[in-house]
């Protein structure tokens, strides 16, 4: 952050958040902004395919997403951000269609499509209000420069972008003002989900009272100073700062001065080991700054917390792994408590490492099937709504309740909107019910929670025999294009006080195709989550995306094809204290994929090397089928087994397909009879897409 003149202005008070609707989107809209791990992490991408520069496209479903912290804040005319969802959609390829956008008057969704080299370096285009700007998958990268947000400058969003590479070979640059992201008066801003790195100056600078800023999921790294706010002597601005993974920086981890609120939780802060840079300092609440500091994870740093005597800082829930020097808190400032102007919700510290190094960062294709336009005013179809809460405020007060109110053989999406709160019930989408999602509406996946406690020996009302293991699940999803985000579905069965009975207990089946899981946690035991078919000889394609799935003994099992990716898979003791279980089984039928996990994380509060990567499961003896696991690019915990693979009911896993590529971490190994590992040629036809064929999975 570069000195500049200090302005002064006075505050408006602002108000909460408006929690049921913002202005001109529907409540599940609103909510899409807020789904795994606090963040929407699966809601943007490819936008369709790509156009000519400067394109109009059907506006994607991730472009009415909204922010969460102070800037979903109503405050100062604005109520929260929104970025460019009310203009027209454009993807753009070259400099001069970006600043074109960019720099407008009117409001705009821009899809950076392309690898753009900013001329000349060190240029940071002038964003106006009203903007989203977002990447396209991986694609949208910024090479050279960055972007300006100047006084009073509002309702901006720049999301899942590359931004690098202005670095001029200096160290602690004093003569390049060049910035990933420079604001200086704005408000209402949402970076989100970006990978900012090897600038000239900072990575991020908020400066000359911008507030109402939330800056959540991002990557900051290779700089001398990461995130640098204040530069004023104002004590005005309000800022949220969530769930960042900040890695090979100095300091400004983030500077914070003279600030009124800011809200800092679930961050990875990581000086990493065997690297030239060292941090100087960590998290630092400078001037008259009243910061909350929350379940952050700090790794090797020194100076990990600081704090100016003029300063306060609450802490509560931090982990400190090798850190050394000032870890300070305290003050004299006025208590306050973030909730009070927002709804949000804590991740676990300890999860919190595994959790951004699988989460944050621009996020792979995951596009939006709506077709491109060259009619700027056609939009997609909007969704019907159905809102369920269960204090009566919303049209039903049961998740099934709304499901019954789908029509039979719906043509388009119908969106169950999920307030807030634990719904103890069973949930069954039929088949002749497609197109339906059901979401979370609150801060947090864990918000929401589905939940029942059947087992596959639990007797049935009825009398009519048990359920058995498929008829156990909480949720049972029998229909084509579903989807699922921003919730919890759970299985709290009780091993331990039910040993009487078989204790398979389904969180969640399914046994339809195109099933699309984005953001969500699937919790249990035994057999937690079951991806089927509907028969042997139909396809059944599942999708989960930046997911939490919690299990022991076969938790991920079936003959689906399923994809699970950018995911936490926690592996759990069982009941009785021990650690030992399979993560998969699949029961692939021959000629078809299997369960592939990719760009994962495996891990879990077990002993070392009591974890089966999975076995093959010949569903009722049926020596046709031919079982098939995957597991590539995927950070492995010490719970994984030197040998991940093994039998079961007298088939071996040597005569079915299992394998792993290029996995890493403590519980992975080298190729071995024991271990194979695919070829790169082998690999190649093993990514996401081969499982997924004709289908793009898109947020709806």
């Amino acid at each position: 952050m570069t000195s500049s003149a200090r302005t002064t202005r006075t505050k408006p008070r602002h108000r909460r958040r408006r929690t049921a609707l913002a202005i001109g989107v529907p409540l599940v809209l609103t909510a899409a902004g807020t789904l795994a791990y606090g963040t929407d992490l699966g809601l943007f991408g490819a936008a369709g395919q790509a156009k000519a520069s400067a394109a109009t496209a059907a506006t994607p479903a991730w472009a009415t997403a909204t922010a969460d912290g102070f800037a979903s804040v109503n405050a100062l005319g604005q109520n929260g951000t929104y970025g460019g969802r009310d203009g027209k959609t454009v993807t753009v390829k070259t400099l001069a269609d970006l600043e074109k956008y960019a720099t407008a008057a009117e409001p705009y969704v821009i899809v950076v499509a392309a690898t753009i080299t900013m001329d000349p370096v060190g240029k940071e285009i002038k964003v106006q209000s009203d903007k989203t700007i977002v990447g396209s998958g991986t694609s949208g990268q910024i090479v050279g420069g960055g972007f300006f947000l100047g006084q009073g400058v509002h309702n901006v969003i720049i999301r899942n972008l590359t931004i690098r590479d202005a670095y001029q070979g200096v160290w602690n640059d004093k003569e390049h003002d060049y910035d990933g992201i420079q604001m200086d008066g704005a408000h209402h801003v949402w970076i989100d989900h970006n990978d900012i790195r090897h600038m000239a100056d900072g990575l991020i600078d908020s400066r000359k009272d911008t507030t109402y800023l939330t800056v959540s999921w991002n990557k900051l790294s290779q700089e001398n100073k990461a995130f640098g706010i204040g530069w004023t002597d104002n004590v005005t601005a309000d800022i949220t700062i969530h769930h960042n993974w900040v890695r090979e920086t100095e300091q400004r981890n983030p500077s914070t001065d003279n600030v009124a609120h800011a809200h800092l939780y679930n961050n990875f802060l990581e000086d990493v080991a065997g690297t030239d840079i060292k941090s100087s300092y960590g998290n630092y609440s400078r001037g008259k700054t009243n910061m909350v500091l929350e379940n952050s994870y700090f790794q090797g740093l020194t100076n990990p917390v600081v704090r100016d005597a003029t300063a306060t800082l609450v802490q509560r829930g931090n982990v400190f792994s090798g850190t050394t020097g000032k870890n300070e808190s305290g003050g004299t400032g006025a208590a306050w408590d973030p909730k009070t102007y927002y709804g949000y919700s804590l991740d676990k510290a300890a999860d919190v490492p595994a959790l951004l190094k699988s989460g944050a960062g621009p996020r792979s294709s995951i596009g939006t099937t709506a077709a491109t336009t060259t009619t700027a005013t056609t939009k997609a179809a909007a969704a019907t709504t159905l809102t369920v809460a269960k204090d009566g405020s919303g049209q039903y007060t049961t998740v099934q309740a709304a499901v019954n109110a789908v029509p039979a053989n719906n043509p388009s999406r119908v969106v169950i909107a999920v307030k807030p709160g634990t719904y103890r019930e069973l949930v069954k989408v039929p088949s002749n019910k497609p197109h339906v999602t059901i979401q979370g509406t609150g801060g947090s996946r864990k918000d929401t929670t589905i939940v029942y406690d059947n087992a596959s020996g639990t007797p049935k009302p009825d009398g009519s025999g048990t359920y058995g293991t498929g008829g156990s699940a909480t949720v049972a999803v029998d229909a084509d294009d579903f989807q699922a985000r921003n919730l919890t579905i759970s299985n709290d069965f009780d091993e331990a006080a039910h040993q009487d009975i078989a204790g398979q207990a389904v969180a969640l089946r399914t046994s339809a195709d195109k099933v699309f899981l984005d953001g969500v946690i699937v919790s249990g035991d035994q057999d937690t989550l079951l991806v089927d078919t509907a028969s042997k000889d139909k396809l059944g394609r599942v999708y989960i995306s930046d997911s939490y799935v919690v299990g022991n003994v076969d938790f991920i099992f079936g003959r689906a094809t399923a994809v699970i990716d950018k995911s936490v898979i926690t592996l759990k003791k069982r009941w009785n204290g021990t650690s030992a279980g399979y993560v998969t089984a699949p029961s692939t039928a021959a000629n078809r994929k299997g369960i592939l996990i990719a760009n994962s994380t495996v891990n879990g509060d077990v002993s070392d090397r009591s974890f089966y990567l999975g076995r093959p499961w010949h569903a009722g003896g049926d020596a046709s089928l031919d079982p098939q696991a995957t597991v590539r690019n995927t950070t492995l915990s010490a719970a994984i087994r030197t040998a991940p693979w093994t039998d079961m009911s007298g088939f071996s896993w040597k005569d079915d397909r299992f394998a792993e590529y290029r996995n890493k971490g403590a519980g992975a190994g080298a190729a071995s009879t024991d271990r194979p590992q695919l070829t790169d040629a082998q690999a190649a036809n093993q990514e996401v897409a081969d499982w997924l064929g004709d289908w793009t999975p898109s947020a709806s």
